[in-house]
């Protein structure tokens, strides 16, 4: 395995949940001199709180159409809207043709990289996990455990192979074709980033340089500061509050997003059940990482790195990482360590 460095968590060993968010308050304290009130807004979209922050512009034209981008994309990806076009797909009721079903061209690219993100990590990501996934329940108050012979007859329909993608020549039309009964694609995973990067482009073709894209704790930075200087994202303590940090780093035009236990999760029976599931079992991952936080330039592939990072374990991930470029990783383990891939501190700044 690659050289690592590890850091012992600030404060004692890490007992629980580490979420990686851009804090407000360090974003405001931090932009202060050059606009001191930038505009900004929060919504509940995506299945969580979005906040977009625009620093060199007071247009809320735009803030509202970075807004309406979330709703866009949410009715084209998200699996439980019934009238999403993921939803549709999942349940036969799109248009069928002899190449499958026609899909838009924002959903077919997105299909697309979760199935190279199912070839990279060898099927440990797998966006035709939705059989399976749809039998969890991580939100409601009824959290249930599913059967097992249920499970293993859910299994049969996953295999992100067996999905099957067409596109005319001229590209402008898009199809998805599914190989075995009762599949469905689950995009949860790479979805946020690839609409943090959509809202991104937007906000640049609008005229604006300096912002903050946070759709749940996958922040996406535009441009820097108003004064020229990084933006400073927070790790924050578990079980304490924002301000209450483990580590500050500084993020210049880079997206920062994080996948592990914390996200989504229940108890029961004095055992932790969380969201990532193993396509080969159908149960959540069992391994020594409480998290994996990614920096990268687009945000989609952070998402997909952290995800499958998370899948393959701390030394398999660290293997992933440390031979892509530009792709930096922070693995936290149960034990309460910071592990760093190869050559972290030369691309990210830690100043706390």
């Amino acid at each position: 395995m690659k050289s690592q460095k590890k850091l012992h968590a600030i404060g004692g060993k890490l007992v629980g949940i580490l979420l990686v968010l851009g804090i407000v308050l360090w974003i405001v304290i931090a932009a202060k001199g050059k606009n001191e009130n930038p505009i900004s807004s929060t919504e509940f979209k995506l299945n969580t709180a979005v906040t977009i922050n625009i620093y060199d512009s007071q247009d809320e034209r735009i803030l509202n159409g970075a807004m309406e981008l979330c709703d866009r994309y949410e009715q084209m990806f998200s699996r439980t809207l019934p009238d999403s076009e993921i939803s549709k797909l999942n349940n036969g009721m799109l248009k069928l043709t002899e190449n499958g079903y026609r899909v838009k061209k924002e959903t077919f690219e997105l299909i697309k990289k979760g199935i190279e993100y199912g070839k990279i990590s060898d099927g440990a990501f797998d966006i035709s996990i939705e059989p399976v996934s749809s039998l969890w329940d991580f939100t409601s108050e009824n959290k249930q455990i599913p059967e097992q012979s249920v499970l293993s007859d859910r299994l049969q329909s996953v295999g992100y192979g067996n999905v099957v993608l067409t596109e005319n020549e001229n590209r402008e039309e898009h199809f998805v074709q599914f190989q075995k009964e009762g599949m469905g694609i689950e995009l949860g995973a790479i979805a946020k980033g690839y609409i943090a990067d959509r809202i991104k482009e937007y906000l640049l073709d609008q005229g604006v340089e300096s912002a903050l894209i946070d759709l749940g704790g996958n922040v996406l930075c535009v441009g820097n500061r108003p004064d020229g200087q990084p933006f400073r994202i927070g790790v924050q303590k578990p079980f304490k509050e924002r301000n209450e940090t483990v580590a500050v780093v500084e993020v210049s035009d880079r997206s920062v997003v994080s996948s592990g236990i914390y996200e989504r999760y229940f108890e029961k029976d004095g055992k932790l059940y969380h969201h990532i599931l193993d396509p080969r079992t159908g149960y959540p991952y069992e391994n020594d990482l409480l998290s994996v936080t990614i920096f990268s330039d687009a945000s989609v592939d952070g998402d997909g790195v952290s995800t499958t990072c998370y899948a393959l374990g701390l030394e398999k991930g660290m293997e992933l990482v440390d031979g892509m470029d530009d792709v930096q990783a922070l693995f936290i383990t149960k034990d309460g360590e910071l592990h760093f891939s190869k050559g972290f501190e030369e691309k990210v700044k830690i100043i706390k």
